[in-house]
């Protein structure tokens, strides 16, 4: 009869401030263990990370605008055509968000990012110097399938070099390098685009990629943690195996359904995701309908956005964490209020509110990020991050695809302002709905303790 457990391979993840050979009195056996260094930028494996992600970040956010300009204005291509572009970039994550995750937690994780960084630079050179939208939309898809394996692997990583009570300032960084790179990569995009070609856009993001892999590079030899299944051979003697991939992602999702707190997470991002998305392609219409004279109204809306959404990252990086409910329910809230808010625009109101509806909701989206980023590395067991991250991937990237059909099918039926009003409520009542119930989704009974352990899921 086989009997098997978990074991974990041996690890060199000990901080690169600590001694090379410390051992902790209470770990006998040996294992090294990440302790925490007085800063956080004293670890110099998560400063390498950090900094690729940065890297790779900006330069995705600094040609979006070069491709819609090369495609609209360039080719111009039916609106049919560019609506597939965020199609075909969503598909990916749904076909393969889940197993990228198994992967991420199966396999070599700054090695995975490597392989990424090197076929997103091809590819990105491949858009370069595609013809026509029949061979741009394939080469997007297949640049989104890298960054699909390459997110789970790089918050897998995160998880396992940083210690734990430096998590959230940690989540806090990478939201705030999302944050700024989604303000500063289009705006210097659109900076080069008035003096330049949309080529020479992709052409940086190509080299940002370039640099991101380089920065990697020497944190290619780390031994990373690995999970093993052991079993007794015929003798009675434990034989060491790996599990295979598709055990792997069986145990991700079985995981998933017994962590009470990480299941509750997902569910709860899914459904205010779906009433956001429903509206975000969607502004431009209802400024289109309120005030169509003024096409400044959406870059000032974006820009507050941005700007509230760095704000409060800044501000939660100065705190060692926060409260579950009151992140994620308190940051629908603040989506949900700004959202409700724009519906009741008129063509009167000033840009002074459009800002500070838009700071609202910045304000509640970097919230929310920050939170969600940090329950999940933080409540998952390091060895099941990767598979936690690509199954809220491939779920969003559902998601991503069908809210903002059912978005324009409602504002067609009922009109842009009605629209924004009753999806910003919606979004207003779950979020007040996680801030009431937060000690009933957020709070993992100790009798379920057992339950979300790993090798119970198996």
């Amino acid at each position: 009869m086989t009997n098997k457990k978990t074991m974990m391979g041996e690890s060199n993840l000990s901080n690169a401030a600590d001694p090379p050979n410390s051992t902790n009195p209470n770990n006998p056996s040996g294992e090294s263990t990440v302790q925490a260094p007085r800063s956080l930028w004293a670890n110099l494996r998560f400063v390498r990370l950090f900094m690729a992600y940065a890297l790779a970040t900006f330069g995705d956010w600094f040609d979006a605008l070069a491709i819609q300009v090369m495609v609209a204005y360039r080719w111009g291509a039916d609106p049919l055509i560019i609506a597939l572009i965020p199609v075909c970039m969503a598909v990916p994550g749904i076909l393969f968000g889940s197993v990228a995750g198994a992967l991420a937690d199966r396999l070599h994780k700054v090695r995975i990012m490597l392989l990424c960084d090197g076929i997103t630079i091809a590819l990105t050179v491949g858009i370069l110097f595609a013809p026509s939208p029949a061979w741009l939309l394939p080469l997007l898809a297949l640049r989104a399938m890298m960054s699909v394996f390459h997110v789970p692997a790089q918050q897998a990583l995160t998880r396992q070099i940083v210690a734990e009570e430096q998590l959230f300032k940690a989540s806090s960084l990478n939201g705030f390098v999302n944050q700024c790179a989604k303000i500063a990569g289009p705006l210097l995009g659109a900076v080069v685009l008035a003096f330049f070609s949309p080529q020479i856009c992709i052409l940086i993001n190509a080299c940002a990629r370039l640099l991101s892999g380089a920065v990697l590079w020497p944190l290619r030899r780390l031994v990373e943690k690995q999970e093993f299944a052991v079993s007794s051979d015929p003798a009675g003697h434990d034989v060491k195996e790996s599990r295979s991939l598709f055990i792997q992602w069986q145990q991700g999702w079985k995981y998933l359904r017994r962590n009470h707190t990480v299941r509750n997470t997902i569910v709860f991002g899914c459904l205010g995701l779906m009433s956001i998305l429903m509206i975000e392609y969607q502004f431009t219409t209802l400024f289109r309908e309120i005030k169509p004279g003024n096409e400044s109204l959406l870059g000032w809306l974006g820009s507050s956005v941005g700007a509230g959404a760095v704000l409060i990252i800044l501000l939660l990086d100065r705190l060692p964490r926060i409260g579950y409910g009151w992140g994620l329910g308190g940051g629908y809230f603040l989506i949900g209020t700004g959202i409700a808010a724009l519906g009741w625009v008129g063509p009167d109101t000033s840009t002074a509110w459009i800002v500070v509806m838009g700071l609202c909701t910045g304000l509640g989206n970097g919230l929310f990020m920050v939170t969600m980023n940090y329950l999940l590395q933080k409540e998952t067991s390091p060895d099941y991050v990767g598979r936690v991250f690509g199954i809220q991937n491939s779920l969003f990237s559902v998601v991503l695809v069908a809210a903002p059909l059912a978005g324009g099918a409602l504002i067609h039926l009922a009109g842009p302002s009605p629209t924004f009003q009753m999806i910003g409520m919606v979004t207003l009542a779950i979020g007040l709905g996680g801030i009431l119930l937060q000690h009933m989704l957020w709070t993992v009974p100790s009798s379920s303790a057992s339950k979300a352990n790993p090798e119970s899921a198996a």
